[in-house]
């Protein structure tokens, strides 16, 4: 029962309810309304940089030479809400609104890790390699942007590693049984399908606020937990990414936005230490932490850069908009 409630708990969570509720009622209003504003969101930035906002466009669409879609990609007039990946049609709805109802797109939902045949809007993609057809937009936000409040100092949390996630890749399985009963780390899984001897309380994000090293562990594409670990006091540990969101994973420097850690998980009592004993570089990395997560904290700003995205999209794929 106590674990339920703590499931459930909205604090340190987005509002899904008012997500919910916001979202299905802009379907009922007519597009050609937002279409007839769309020039005017792209021409006047307001102040904004309009240099940063182009390369944030051209990071998330990589599309240098235009190709043309295969005959059966359906129209925006086809797309439609279903039972399952709500969130995904409803962040897409939110821009795709703007333009023509006729215009052509590929969508793949989900934990996408490899490169489509053709250009399609993603959540997620590798970081390395050609990837100029995952095309990112920032789908699946209520789950995966969260930002937190941390009142507490680095200084006053536990000289400990705390994570809980679900553990069915073989990498998180790799670490659990690496790190279980380590004394400085409190880690374990929350699924109850498999593996049970690693199978530990649940815990909120409050509670993971107590300790200075947060675990980021890639799952099926990046790691879930690592926005509101970078906007806490407490430092992201985690091995260098391999796939990215619009969250641009990418760009992230090791040991500057985080504290890195090998592949293999050998050195994580090293680098823990190493931080526990030169707090004013724990401190810096978090600051730089803090000052890459504002980036996001402008919601007119993403906007215009999520509109641009699809407009480069629509006219990379030579359809006139």
């Amino acid at each position: 029962m106590f674990e339920d409630i703590k499931r459930i708990s909205f604090r340190h969570k987005n509002n899904k309810p008012w997500y919910y509720l916001r979202n299905n009622l802009r379907r009922f209003y007519p597009s050609c309304i937002f279409q007839y504003r769309l020039n005017g969101k792209l021409i006047d930035f307001g102040g904004l940089d309009g240099e940063y906002i182009k390369q944030r466009v051209d990071y998330y669409n990589r599309l240098v030479e235009k190709t043309g879609l295969s005959s059966d990609a359906p129209t925006l007039s086809q797309f439609k809400l279903g039972e399952k990946q709500k969130t995904y049609f409803f962040d897409s709805f939110e821009y795709t609104r703007y333009f023509s109802q006729k215009l052509k797109v590929r969508f793949l939902f989900g934990d996408i890790t490899e490169v489509p045949a053709e250009p399609s809007i993603v959540k997620s993609r590798p970081i390395e390699g050609d990837v100029a057809n995952s095309v990112v937009l920032n789908l699946d936000k209520i789950r995966h942007f969260l930002f937190v409040k941390d009142k507490k100092t680095f200084a006053e949390k536990k000289d400990m590693l705390v994570g809980r996630s679900k553990a069915r890749q073989q990498h998180r399985l790799r670490f659990l049984e690496m790190y279980f009963n380590h004394p400085m780390c409190n880690i374990g899984q929350v699924n109850r399908d498999v593996n049970l001897q690693f199978l530990a309380n649940r815990m909120t994000i409050g509670e993971h606020l107590d300790y200075k090293f947060i675990l980021c562990l890639e799952g099926n594409d990046v790691a879930s937990n690592l926005k509101w670990v970078m906007s806490s006091n407490s430092l992201a540990i985690m091995p260098k990414p391999k796939y990215e969101t619009w969250f641009m994973e990418g760009t992230l420097i090791p040991d500057y936005h985080y504290v890195l850690i090998k592949d293999d998980y050998s050195d994580l009592e090293e680098r823990m230490k190493y931080y526990i004993e030169h707090q004013d570089e724990a401190l810096r990395i978090i600051e730089n932490a803090h000052q890459y997560i504002r980036q996001f904290q402008n919601k007119r700003e993403e906007d215009i850069i999520s509109l641009l995205v699809l407009k480069k999209y629509f006219e990379m794929t030579n359809q006139k908009i």
